[in-house]
């Protein structure tokens, strides 16, 4: 059965449907399935160490732009973390983006990696934001530490807010701290 939450974000000051678990610091990463640049699975128990998953309804709206941009600024101050940029735009689409905002990450070369969830939207699924009412992603933000435990959450209240990117960052840079500090 699938969780739907009711109202769980706003988009344009309407209440929307949420699918999908709501997730919380301390869960387990849910597994799924996303679209690389080159239509290539990406599979999220595949990927290890330290990852920001910035989510955003489409890259091609102004708080998503900005979002990217700004978590693509940090990834240089998080050591070896990855920063993770999921929509449902076609990766085609991202690519065309990535390209005229001058980041790489539609191929997955330094910065923040964009990642596509339109073939069967398993991400926002498992990760309890896609917006039932219009097959796209609700804002949020997630930190997933070396472990595979999220250690940060954040679903925005109103797709056309900011999410809060220092508690994100903090997030981020005491996971990678602390998988520095396992492994010394």
């Amino acid at each position: 059965m699938t969780t739907e939450r009711k109202a769980a974000t706003t988009f344009r000051g309407h209440p929307v449907t949420l699918v999908g678990p709501e997730l919380a610091a301390g869960d387990r990463a849910p597994d799924c399935t996303v679209l690389a640049g080159d239509m290539s699975p990406v599979r999220f128990a595949d990927l290890t160490g330290t990852r920001v998953i910035s989510v955003v309804p489409s890259l091609e709206t102004p708080v998503c732009d900005l979002q990217t941009r700004r978590f693509d600024e940090a990834v240089a101050e998080l050591g070896e973390a990855t920063v993770l940029t999921v929509s449902v735009d076609l990766p085609f689409a991202q690519a065309r983006w990535c390209a005229a905002a001058g980041l790489t990450g539609a191929d997955g070369r330094g910065g923040v990696r964009v990642l596509s969830d339109h073939r069967d939207v398993s991400f926002g699924r498992a990760y309890g934001v896609l917006i039932k009412e219009f097959r796209l992603l609700a804002r949020a933000v997630f930190v997933v530490d070396a472990t595979g435990t999220l250690v940060h959450a954040e679903y925005v209240p109103a797709i056309e807010q900011h999410p809060d990117y220092d508690a994100a960052l903090t997030a981020a840079r005491e996971a990678e701290r602390q998988r520095l500090a396992r492994a010394a």
